[in-house]
């Protein structure tokens, strides 16, 4: 006797067994058909629920119900979880055809279809017993003739796929809520303010900047504060291959020096006193795949820089606490209003260090190096703010003099700060050279009166304001009201000035 016909008689005995059949029925079936005894033939059965305990143990723990018949429909075997989601009992239907069953305990299957059509069917079932609607994919496997063995059905509950899909739908909602905040982030991280410029010298920057961009190197940027280091860092990033992935910018001088590690190179659980449970990755993990900018990289502590010296060399970071390496491939830019060489000379910077940033150096010059770019930088800037404080202003030929006069020892951002102080707080409509040495704080020959004089700055500034008020409006109470102060104030404020700033009162 082949596997199939005793697993056929198998089938046949547990039947029978089922319905109580007498033992000299069951030897009339079993001898004359296969030659064997009841014997061999409960024996058999035994073996062969030996040798099925893994797979019923395994499918009543599965969590899909499934029920699974032979190649005329009748139930085989059905899970703990067919029982549950159906409302059926398993010695209800075992034994029966799911031809028998239609109509009777369900509708909508699938079994006979399958052995028909030898293929995969899905449809909708309804299972009387539970009232619930599931969706049935019945599928067959084939015996070594090609004939429809047996066919499997998993049955899915309807509420629970509706569910599922919900369920779904609030993750890939909740995943394009974060890419959206991601994409905003990055790009709140890269500055849509062009480089503003008509000096050759800055043109050459930025041609290196957009050539090296395109070799994945390490770039240390230098200047002076206030000449744009960032924004060279960012044309560096928009035009380099790892664009669109992570950009994260730290300034390393603006962290206290027992928190920048843990900021860098993130720590794992317990590794400090009000360590987060979990960790955290540090910043060189957010930007992996990335790029980082250490934007003050020459304030970076001794203690530290061995292990960013460690990053450069091998790609890796080990977080504070933690016991395993973490690969990286990332690139690095620098940028520091520091002189290294003499950093290192003086024994605060890492020689070794020095030299792995340095790969490609990038030295922005001093406004005071390129003057020729002050005239557009100050008008762009003049333009920018009348636009967002909704007025009209210009500056004289005598107030672009004193601008290019001026050394700028804050560079571009002390221009642009001095450019917005003066149109908020002007009543002229323009910027003359008076007004230029005044916002400087500065003599009218041009020569700065040191820091004692502010006080005094400011007033004189001041009253220069309230007599061209005066002058303009052609009375103290309409100077007062375009100046935002009370008509008393103002008279203080005159009383206070000059002989000629008080003398206005008796006129007006």
């Amino acid at each position: 006797m082949n596997v199939k016909e005793k697993i056929s008689f198998i089938n046949a005995c547990l039947i029978k067994l089922r319905d109580h059949i007498r033992e000299e029925d069951l030897l009339k079936m079993g001898s004359p058909l296969f030659g064997i005894e009841l014997d061999e033939a409960i024996e058999l059965c035994v073996d062969f629920m030996d040798n099925s305990l893994d797979f019923r143990e395994i499918a009543d723990h599965l969590f899909i119900p499934i029920h699974i018949a032979d190649g005329e429909t009748r139930i085989l075997y059905v899970n703990s979880a067919y029982e549950t989601m159906s409302g059926l009992h398993a010695e209800d239907i075992l034994g029966r055809t799911t031809i028998e069953l239609e109509g009777e305990a369900y509708e909508g299957s699938v079994s006979e279809r399958v052995v028909k059509e030898r293929r995969r069917i899905t449809s909708a079932a309804l299972c009387y017993g539970s009232g619930k609607e599931n969706m049935v994919v019945g599928s067959p496997i084939f015996d070594e003739q090609g004939n429809v063995r047996l066919v499997v059905v998993n049955n899915l509950d309807f509420p629970e796929l509706l569910g599922m899909q919900k369920e779904l739908m609030t993750l890939e909602e909740s995943s394009e809520k974060a890419r959206n905040e991601l994409d905003y982030l990055r790009k709140q991280q890269t500055s849509d303010v062009p480089i503003l410029y008509k000096s050759k010298i800055i043109a050459e920057i930025i041609d290196t900047a957009k050539m090296v961009a395109l070799a994945d190197v390490t770039v240390l940027i230098t200047g002076e504060s206030g000449t744009g280091k960032e924004l060279f860092a960012d044309v560096i990033y928009r035009k380099s291959e790892r664009f669109s992935k992570p950009f994260i910018k730290i300034n390393c001088a603006a962290i206290p020096s027992e928190l920048l590690e843990s900021e860098l190179f993130g720590y794992e659980t317990g590794a400090f006193t009000g360590a987060k449970k979990g960790g955290k990755p540090g910043m060189f993990e957010l930007a992996n795949t990335g790029t980082i900018l250490l934007d003050e990289v020459g304030d970076i502590p001794m203690a530290l820089q061995s292990k960013l010296l460690r990053v450069l060399q091998q790609r890796v970071i080990r977080r504070l606490g933690g016991g395993k390496d973490i690969p990286l491939d990332i690139r690095v830019i620098a940028s520091t209003n520091k002189n290294l060489r003499d950093a290192v000379r003086q024994g605060a910077f890492r020689e070794d260090l020095y030299y792995r940033l340095n790969v490609v150096p990038l030295e922005i010059p001093p406004l005071r190096e390129h003057k020729e770019d002050i005239p557009y930088l100050s008008n762009e800037f003049c333009q920018r703010f009348c636009r967002k404080h909704r007025k009209n202003i210009v500056i004289t030929e005598g107030g672009m003099e004193a601008l290019i006069e001026y050394d700028w020892p804050g560079n571009i951002r002390e221009l642009e700060n001095l450019i917005e102080r003066l149109v908020v707080t002007d009543v002229t409509g323009s910027f003359s050279r008076e007004n230029i040495y005044v916002a400087l704080g500065i003599d009218r020959v041009g020569k700065d009166p040191g820091i004692s004089n502010l006080k005094q700055a400011v007033q004189a500034y001041e009253q220069h304001l309230i007599t061209v008020a005066v002058e303009r409006h052609g009375s103290l109470r309409k100077a007062a009201q375009v100046l935002g102060v009370d008509h008393s104030t103002l008279v203080k404020k005159m009383q206070r000035g000059d002989a000629g700033t008080a003398g206005i009162i008796d006129k007006r």
